[in-house]
């Protein structure tokens, strides 16, 4: 019935040349080429390869995106665009026309995803992020190394691979660290772009907070130029983890005892490796650390830190932190 209706069609025009009332007959298409399609609301739709102009508007009526295909397939006809509708998935806004939608494929303007990846995770957290991402297709191959990747948002359309996603977050960070390592502050006491994401690993997890970051790497800057030991909790979880970043547990006394390459509280400088991946922001903090005399910091308990210069006064903060806690756990 629908070839029949397609002879039809193209009949009618024949006739209308013939009769010369051509002219009359396209502006019959052309105007409900232009009407408003039933769609009430956004579709997504995948317009599959090799369906020709007559399997791509049968697609479409399908999916309700256009009331008449026979109309769509004589408009993109007599627009000379048969051969210029690309695959992929679209997504079609309410009421969009048989031509809008038309326009659309000969765009390519496929549907496009967004993927955030938050700042602080570790590589082997990310990978995983992307293995759920059903949208992209393939496996990632090898775990990246520690702070490799760069986390923000990223674009994709469906059907591609999450290789390549990955590739495209390690070439961002490569990328970013070229260009903050040229502008960095004179004197850091670290010699090396991988030096910095090291630090910048360690001051993404000890604070989420931007106004923070670089005030926290100014303390360990400090650190590293007075060889005092950087005693961040973060890096001992990360090394009695073995890797993963986090314990489902509380740090102990005998937790900072235990003997590991990232346990800054036993070994001086920087640990072997990044942390976790860290985001812009830190790495700009620990290339332009804060001016400050501070040595140590602890957490205030409302997401914050307390700062200090002297372990006396690092002391009292931390007195005041348990209190904080004490009246906290009294009131629940």
């Amino acid at each position: 019935m629908r070839a029949l209706l397609r002879v039809a069609l193209w009949g009618v025009l024949a006739l209308a040349l013939a009769g010369g009332g051509l002219l009359a007959a396209l502006r019959g298409v052309e105007y409900l080429f232009d009407e408003p399609g039933p769609l009430g609301e956004s579709r997504t739709v995948e317009i599959p390869a090799g369906g020709g102009v007559t399997g791509i508007a049968t697609t479409l009526a399908q999916a309700g995106v256009i009331t008449h295909p026979l109309v769509f397939e004589a408009g993109v006809r007599l627009a000379g665009r048969g051969r210029d509708l690309k695959a992929g998935e679209y997504e079609f806004a309410p009421h969009s026309s048989a031509r809008a939608v038309m326009e659309s494929l000969v765009a390519g303007r496929v549907k496009v995803y967004r993927l955030t990846v938050p700042e602080g995770l570790t590589s082997a957290a990310i990978v995983d992020l992307i293995r759920d991402v059903p949208e992209l297709k393939g496996d990632v191959g090898d775990i990246p190394p520690e702070g490799a990747l760069l986390p923000e948002t990223y674009h994709y359309q469906r059907g591609d691979t999450r290789a390549r996603v990955i590739e495209r977050m390690a070439q961002a960070r490569a990328t970013t660290l070229a260009t903050l390592w040229a502008q960095r502050a004179p004197d850091l006491p670290f010699d090396t772009p991988e030096e910095a994401v090291i630090l910048a690993s360690v001051v993404e997890r000890e604070t989420g907070i931007n106004d923070e970051r670089a005030r926290v790497a100014g303390v360990f800057v400090n650190r590293l130029r007075k060889g005092m030991p950087l005693q961040s909790d973060p890096t001992v979880i990360y090394g009695l983890s073995e890797g993963s970043g986090a314990l489902g547990r509380s740090l102990t006394r005998a937790d900072l005892g235990t003997a590991h390459a990232w346990n800054t509280y036993l070994i001086a400088g920087l640990p072997p490796s990044p942390i976790c991946n860290p985001g812009r922001e830190a790495l700009q903090a620990v290339l332009h650390p804060a001016a400050t005399r501070d040595l140590y910091f602890v957490a205030d308990g409302t997401g914050g830190h307390r700062f200090a210069e002297t372990l006396d006064e690092h002391n009292r903060n931390v007195r005041a932190y348990r209190r904080f806690l004490r009246d906290a756990n009294a009131t629940e």
